[in-house]
């Protein structure tokens, strides 16, 4: 293993959190390997002086977004940032209200990339305080089993690591999408063009435990978003299946007739609006995701 790659941590925050953000920061301070760099974005709002209060390792750049871009746009802005400075090799990218309980992990997604060229994402283990990750933060499915770790065909948000050459060669988040299924998105795109996604189970970030439902707009992005996702990436035959098979699940899973309204709402949304540019994933990636426990119809 040669020498590990040059880590950067970009943080989104829309400014609600101060008290959790400056435990994170506190975290990350305290971790054995030190970030190069820690970019700080304020989504919408101002940020208070970090670096001076909290002695953080590296270089700290705070960047203040006059309206909120929603988690992709508010990433792409760190990421962009980052690409202008030019001495980053992997961005671990973490949620305003998360900690990193070991500190170990920024070495350890070091050693993971140095290992493996081929490695595009590394995707972090959710646990709340009591050490409990739920069910819908496991990346398999027909598994319960968080510790389960390995290849994996998507990845968390609230924590996970990018390689930046990666991104060069596919591109960074769905900025349209604001909030809801950009991660797929993006799995889908790095896994297209031969990257690889690990999930890491000894990468903890404790985390709240939270329902994607807390979210006044979840049912309408969420339909949006994944009209969106499937025009966009998955092969024509395809995309009637997929939607065909999420409708029935929602249909099944959403008790409130609110809910549902909204959900039928954005996606007629998602039918009627531009997906943006349309690069659906070849049939070999499709068997790909297959063979990993998650064929694109569901």
């Amino acid at each position: 293993m040669g020498a590990l790659p040059r880590i950067a941590v970009a943080v989104v925050t829309m400014g609600n959190r101060p008290v959790a953000l400056e435990a994170l920061l506190e975290s990350v301070a305290k971790q054995d390997h030190v970030p190069a760099r820690i970019v700080i974005v304020g989504n919408g709002c101002r940020l208070p002086e970090f670096a001076a209060g909290l002695a953080l390792p590296g270089e700290v750049t705070a960047i203040d977004v006059e309206e909120n871009l929603g988690c992709p746009g508010g990433r792409n802005v760190a990421l962009a940032r980052l690409r202008e400075f030019g001495d980053v090799d992997v961005v671990v990218e973490l949620d305003d209200d998360g900690l990193l309980v070991d500190a170990g992990v920024l070495r350890r997604v070091g050693e993971l990339f140095a290992a493996e060229p081929q490695l595009g994402i590394v995707g972090f283990r959710i646990a709340d305080e009591n050490g409990e990750t739920q069910r819908r933060h496991v990346p398999r499915i027909g598994s319960s089993d968080p510790m389960r770790g390995g290849y994996v065909t998507g990845f968390l948000g609230g924590g996970h690591a990018l390689r930046t050459a990666m991104l060069g060669q596919i591109g960074d988040w769905p900025a349209e999408f604001f909030f809801a299924h950009e991660e797929t998105d993006l799995a889908w795109r790095a896994i297209d063009a031969g990257w690889r996604i690990r999930y890491a189970p000894e990468l903890l970030l404790q985390h709240p435990k939270t329902s994607p439902a807390r979210h006044a707009i979840y049912y309408r992005v969420n339909a949006r978003n994944r009209v969106w996702l499937v025009r966009r990436r998955l092969p024509l035959p395809l995309v009637p299946v997929h939607l065909g098979v999420w409708t029935l699940i929602t249909l099944l899973r959403v008790r409130s007739a609110a809910g549902l309204r909204a959900w039928f709402g954005g996606f007629v949304e998602g039918v009627r609006e531009s997906a943006g540019e349309r690069r659906p994933m070849r049939w070999r990636t499709v068997w790909r995701l297959t063979r990993l426990g998650r064929p694109p119809v569901i």
